[in-house]
C-alpha cells in the first residue's frame, strides 16, 4: 500500500493565558455590579423594564389591529379558563380572574417576548392545588362540603366541623376559602423569590436538566392526574381530593365506589358540553387556515350552560354543584403570610423551576419563529415578579401557557400591547359581569379543563415514533409520565430529572468503541465495523473510545481495549512468567540427567511473536478525562511497555492534554510529549511504522523457537 501523502503537522506551541486570581475576578464583578452612575442606572432600569425601549417605537397603524384582535380573543378565552382552573388550584373563582389580570399587566412591563401569554396554567394550578388541599386538610377543614359514604380514606380522619383559624398576618378570623388563598399566595410569593434568586445568581442553567422528552412526559402524566381530579365533577360526586401518593389510583377507586351517587343532571350536562367543545376544537383545527380568529367555543358553552342552569334551577331542583357568588371589584391587598412560608418552602421549588422552564422555552421558541431575540435572564425576572407582586393581591402561581401563546401568534399578535387588551377584558368581568356566573355548574368548568388537555394526552400517539427515533428518549418519556401519574406530580418531576441524568451516565459508562481502519490511499481512518473496504494496518491497532474517560467507565474502557486489540498485558506477562519458570524447571531436570549421562543438554523454549507493536488511542471523541482516566492512561502505557507494545495518543483536545500534563503523563517537563501525543491518527501511524522499521534494523527478530540452552558437563 502506498503511503498517503499528507503535510506533516509541526509541533504547535500553546498560548500561555494569564489566569486572574479568584479574588481579583470577584472584586472586578463586584465593582461593576455595585458601581453607580446615571448611565448605569438608565441601563439597569431599561433592562428591568424593556417596555420603555419598544413602546416609544410602537408602529400604531401596523401593529394595533393585530394586537387588539389577539388581545380580545385571549381575553375571551381567559375568562372561562380562569374560573375553571380555580377548581384545580383549590381556591374560589375570583382569584383566577385576579391572577390573569395582574400577570398580563406585569409581563407587559417586564417581558422581552412579544408573543408569550402569561397567566394561569393547568399544570401550575394542579401543583398549587395539591399543596393547598394538603394544608387545608392538615388545618382541620373538610376538603368538601358534604362527605360521601364509602370513601377510601388513606390519609386519616378529619374533623368535619367548621374550623376558623386566626391568621396572624391578617389579624382576622379566617375560614376555609380565606385559608386556601392564603396558602396559595404565600407559596406564590416564595416561588417568585426563588426565581429572583435564580436570576441574580445566574442559575438559569438548571433548566437544561429538564430535557424535552422529560418535560413532555411530565406534562402528559400531570394531564392524566388533572383528568382524574376533574372526573368527579363530571359525575357530580362529592369526593375530597386524595392527599399523598397514588392520587390517580385512589381517586378512581373512590369514583367507582361511589358511582351509584352520580348526579344525572351533571352527567348529562358534561356529556353535552364535552361533545360541543370537542367538535368546536376539531373544527378549529381542520379549518384554522380559513378562520381568521379562533372559535370562542368555551365562552359560548359557558354562556349557554349558565343560562340553562339559571332558568332551569339545576342547583335547587337537581342538587347540581354551581360556582356560587363571585364578587365584583378587588379585595384589598394583603401581605402574604410569612408564618406559613416555612411549611411551603420545599413545595415552592419545583413550581419555581417548572414555571421558569416553560416560560423561557416558549419565549425562545416564538422569538426564533418570528425573527427576534429574548433575554432568558430577564424572562426569569419577569415571571418572578408576575408571582411576587400578584401574591399581595390574592393570586396564585403563574407561567406561560402554550395553547394561549399559539392563539396569540395565530391571531396576529405583534407586541405585548395585546396583554393589556386581554387584561382589560378580564377587568370588565371583574367589575361588572362576575356575578352573572353564579349559576355556572362546576361540571362545565371541569369539561373546559379536560378538553384543554387533548394536546397533552395526544402525546401517547407519538410514543411509537419516539421509540423509532430514540429508544432512550422514549424510555425517559414513559418513566416520567408513569411516575407523574401514578406516584405524584412532584415526585414525577424528581424521577424524570434523576432518570434522565442516569440515562446520560449509562450512555457514557458503556459507549461505542471501535477499531479503525485506513481509507485506501488517504490519511483518514474510520470504524471497521461500520464501513467496508477499509485497510487494517499490520501490527498497528487503532482504538477509538467515544465518551469521556472517568471513574465510572474506566473498567469498561480497559475491557474494551483488551478485547479489541486481542492482548491483555497482565495475562501476557503471566504467560511469559509461567513459560520462563517452566523452562527453568525443565533446564534443571535436563542438567541433572546430563550429570548422569555426561552429555550435553539442549532445551528448547517455545514462545510466540506478538501480532502488534503499537496501539494508537484515538481521543478525538473523548471530551475530557478525570484523574482516574489519567491514571488509566499511565497504567496502560506502563503495562503494554512491559510486553513490548508502544501506546500512542492521537487527536487529543487541549482539555485532555492539560489533564495529562498535570498528571505528569509525558514525563518531567513534558519531555516525551512529542513521542506520545500526535495531532492526527495518521501522524501517529507514520511515527509507529518509522519507529518499528528503525528498530528492526538493529534488532534480530525472535524466532518461533528460542535459541537452545546449552549446558556443558565436564567429566
Amino acid at each position: 500500500m502506498e503511503e498517503a501523502k499528507v503535510t506533516e503537522v509541526p509541533h504547535l506551541e500553546r498560548r500561555v493565558g494569564k489566569r486572574k486570581e479568584p479574588m481579583a475576578i470577584l472584586k472586578t464583578k463586584l465593582s461593576r455590579s455595585l458601581s453607580c452612575s446615571m448611565p448605569r442606572v438608565k441601563t439597569t432600569l431599561t433592562g428591568l423594564f424593556p417596555v420603555v425601549l419598544w413602546l416609544p417605537k410602537y408602529k400604531l397603524k401596523e401593529y394595533i389591529w393585530g394586537d387588539l384582535m389577539s388581545g380580545l380573543v385571549i381575553g375571551i378565552i381567559l375568562v372561562p379558563q380562569a374560573i375553571a382552573y380555580c377548581l384545580l388550584a383549590g381556591v374560589d373563582p375570583i382569584y383566577g380572574l385576579y391572577t390573569s389580570f395582574f400577570a398580563n399587566i406585569i409581563y407587559f412591563f417586564m417581558g422581552t417576548s412579544r408573543h408569550v401569554s402569561v397567566g394561569i396554567f393547568s399544570l401550575m394550578s394542579l401543583m398549587v392545588g395539591q399543596v393547598v388541599d394538603r394544608e387545608v386538610y392538615m388545618a382541620g377543614f373538610d376538603l368538601d362540603d358534604t362527605k360521601a359514604d364509602g370513601i377510601l380514606n388513606v390519609t386519616g380522619d378529619s374533623d368535619s366541623s367548621a374550623v376558623n383559624l386566626t391568621m396572624g398576618a391578617f389579624g382576622m378570623e379566617c375560614g376555609k376559602e380565606c385559608y386556601a388563598i392564603s396558602i396559595a399566595a404565600a407559596m406564590t410569593f416564595l416561588v417568585g423569590i426563588y426565581q429572583v434568586l435564580m436570576a441574580v445568581f445566574r442559575l438559569g442553567f438548571v433548566s437544561v436538566y429538564l430535557s424535552a422528552p422529560m418535560l413532555d412526559g411530565f406534562a402528559t402524566g400531570a394531564s392524566f392526574t388533572i383528568l382524574t381530579v376533574q372526573a368527579k365533577y363530571l359525575l357530580g360526586l362529592k369526593i375530597p381530593r386524595h392527599q399523598g401518593y397514588g392520587t390517580v389510583v385512589v381517586t378512581w377507586i373512590n369514583i367507582f365506589s361511589n358511582i351509584q351517587n352520580t348526579n344525572y343532571c351533571d352527567l348529562i350536562t358534561s356529556a353535552i358540553c364535552i361533545s360541543v367543545l370537542v367538535v368546536g376544537k376539531e373544527l378549529q383545527e381542520r379549518y384554522k387556515d380559513r378562520l381568521k380568529i379562533p372559535l370562542p367555543t368555551e365562552l359560548v358553552v359557558v354562556a349557554i350552560a349558565t343560562l340553562a342552569s339559571h332558568f332551569g334551577d339545576f342547583h335547587g331542583q337537581y342538587d347540581s354543584n354551581v360556582s356560587g357568588a363571585i364578587p365584583t371589584g378587588f379585595i384589598p391587598p394583603k401581605v402574604p403570610s410569612f408564618g406559613l412560608m416555612p411549611r411551603l418552602a420545599f413545595d415552592a421549588i419545583p413550581l419555581a423551576v417548572i414555571s421558569f422552564a416553560f416560560t423561557v422555552s416558549l419565549s425562545e421558541m416564538f422569538a426564533k419563529k418570528n425573527g427576534y431575540t429574548v433575554r432568558p435572564n430577564q424572562e426569569m425576572m419577569a415571571i418572578a415578579f408576575c408571582n411576587i407582586i400578584p401574591s399581595f393581591f390574592h393570586c396564585f402561581t403563574t407561567s406561560a401557557a402554550l395553547a394561549k401563546t399559539m392563539v396569540k401568534d395565530s391571531t396576529g399578535c405583534q407586541t405585548q400591547v395585546s396583554s393589556i387588551v386581554s387584561a382589560f377584558v378580564v377587568l370588565l368581568v371583574l367589575l361588572f359581569f362576575a356575578p352573572l356566573f353564579y349559576s355556572l355548574q362546576k361540571c362545565v368548568l371541569a369539561c373546559i379543563i379536560i378538553v384543554s388537555l387533548r394536546g397533552a394526552l395526544r402525546k401517547f400517539r407519538d410514543v411509537p415514533s419516539k421509540w423509532r427515533i430514540s429508544k432512550m428518549d422514549a424510555v425517559v418519556w414513559m418513566v416520567t409520565m408513569s411516575a407523574s401519574a401514578l406516584i405524584s406530580v412532584e415526585m414525577g418531576l424528581v424521577v424524570g430529572v434523576v432518570f434522565s441524568m442516569l440515562c446520560i451516565i449509562f450512555q457514557t459508562q458503556k459507549p461505542k468503541v471501535s477499531l479503525l481502519g485506513q481509507v485506501h490511499d488517504t490519511a483518514h481512518y474510520e470504524d471497521m465495523e461500520e464501513y467496508e473496504n477499509l485497510i487494517s494496518l499490520p501490527k498497528v491497532k487503532i482504538f477509538r473510545f467515544q465518551a469521556p474517560l472517568y471513574y465510572a467507565n474506566k473498567d469498561f474502557f480497559l475491557k474494551s481495549l483488551y478485547k479489541a486489540v486481542g492482548l491483555e498485558p497482565f495475562l501476557e506477562m503471566t504467560r511469559k512468567r509461567k513459560a520462563e519458570k517452566k523452562a527453568e524447571t525443565l533446564a534443571v531436570k535436563e542438567a541433572e540427567r546430563a550429570n548422569k549421562t555426561n552429555g550435553e543438554v539442549k532445551v528448547g523454549l517455545g514462545t510466540r511473536e506478538l501480532d502488534l507493536h503499537t496501539i494508537i488511542l484515538d481521543c478525538s471523541a473523548m471530551p475530557f478525562i478525570d484523574s482516574t482516566g489519567m491514571q488509566t492512561f499511565k497504567g496502560i502505557l506502563k503495562d503494554y511497555k512491559e510486553v513490548g507494545v508502544t501506546v500512542l495518543l492521537a487527536s487529543c483536545n487541549t482539555t485532555v492534554i492539560d489533564s495529562l500534563r498535570q498528571g505528569s503523563f509525558f514525563g518531567k517537563a513534558d519531555k516525551d510529549m512529542e513521542n506520545l501525543s500526535f495531532y492526527t491518527v495518521h501522524a501517529a501511524v507514520r511515527f509507529a511504522n518509522d519507529r518499528a522499521a528503525s528498530t528492526s534494523e538493529l534488532y534480530i527478530p525472535v524466532p518461533r523457537e528460542l535459541p537452545s540452552c546449552r549446558f556443558s558437563i565436564q567429566p
